[in-house]
Parts: structure tokens; C-alpha cells; sequence
């Protein structure tokens, strides 16, 4: 059995009445999601922005988000744990598959002329950066191991994410809304 990870918190700042810093939360993310397919892998959305510039003033609204990409001229932050990838190719087939279409049905899913069955790209610009463990990245022509501590920018390319270790993954997403041309 893999060995979990330590619960997400998120901590949220904002003034009081007098115009003073406070922490105005400090708990789990809103919600975490699972994908029953695949054991150990959880996605949360933490924060999101609506425009750029944000209002430092606005409410949290990360519970209106839906798929992977972040609001038009927005972003969004979020953390993924990702298990072992399965070594059977029907069953790593089955578990993307299942993630793809519960929780990120706007990507651009090209596992039918892809070197991996998790390959996809969106219109943004990504700050991968890996807080435990380690990952493949992988483009059409080339592959990296990253590992706790390191930072993958991520422009609007074809890629996808492979735990071939034995231990869990996690990484946080800052996703900028983008454009191709």
C-alpha cells in the first residue's frame, strides 16, 4: 500500500473592519475530489482568480469552478496527488480515462496519437511545482524527472504526468489563463 500524504490546508488572509491583516481561514480546501478508478489520486482546487488584475477583495469562489482550466483572463491554483502509475496499459488506460472525463472534461485529451495515454494541452500557462515525491513529465519528443522541489513551466504544450515510482506525488498547479496566437 502507497503511503498517503498529509492532509492539504489552506490558509486564507483578509482585513478586518479596521483595515487590519487577518487570517479570515484556515482549514482544508472547500472540497476534495476523488476519482474512484484510480485510488490515491485527489485534485483540490485551492484559489482562483476571475480577471487579471483580481480584486484582493473578492470572495472566494473556487466552488463554482469545473474542469482544468482557470477563468477567462483568470487563474487557478490547485494540488494533485498523484498514486503510482498502474503498469498494465489497459488498466492505466482505464484510470486516465476516468480522470479525464470526471474532472477535466475541457482538456484537450489526445491519447489516441500521443506517446502516452495521459497526453493533453490547454490554452494557459502552468507553474508545476512538485512539493513530495517524484514525476515524469512528458512531451511529444522528450521526458524529465522531477522530484520535491522542482518547478516545471508548462506553456501551452502537449504533456503528460507519469508516477513511475513506488511512493505518491504531489504537485501544485498555478494555471494561467493563455492564448495560442
Amino acid at each position: 500500500m502507497t503511503k498517503r500524504l498529509s492532509p492539504l490546508r489552506r490558509v486564507v488572509t483578509g482585513h478586518n473592519e479596521q483595515g487590519q491583516s487577518i487570517i479570515i481561514e484556515d482549514g482544508a480546501p472547500p472540497r476534495v475530489a476523488r476519482v474512484q478508478a484510480r485510488p490515491g489520486y485527489a485534485m483540490a482546487n485551492v484559489w482562483r482568480t476571475a480577471a487579471c488584475p483580481s480584486n484582493v477583495h473578492d470572495a472566494d469562489s473556487i466552488l463554482e469552478h469545473k474542469g482544468v482550466l482557470p477563468p477567462k483572463q483568470g487563474t487557478v491554483i490547485r494540488v494533485i496527488d498523484i498514486p503510482p502509475e498502474p503498469k498494465d496499459p489497459e488498466e492505466l488506460e482505464k484510470v486516465l480515462h476516468a480522470t479525464f472525463r470526471e474532472l477535466y472534461p475541457d482538456a484537450d485529451h489526445t491519447k489516441d496519437k500521443a506517446v502516452h495515454q495521459g497526453m493533453h494541452k490547454t490554452a494557459t500557462v502552468d507553474y508545476a511545482i512538485v512539493l513530495a515525491g517524484s514525476i515524469t513529465a512528458i512531451m511529444d519528443e522528450d521526458e524529465t524527472v522531477l522530484n520535491a522541489g522542482d518547478i516545471l513551466i508548462q506553456r501551452g504544450t502537449n504533456h503528460a504526468w507519469s508516477n513511475r515510482s513506488e511512493g505518491m506525488c504531489r504537485i501544485a498547479f498555478v494555471l494561467v489563463d493563455g492564448q495560442f496566437e
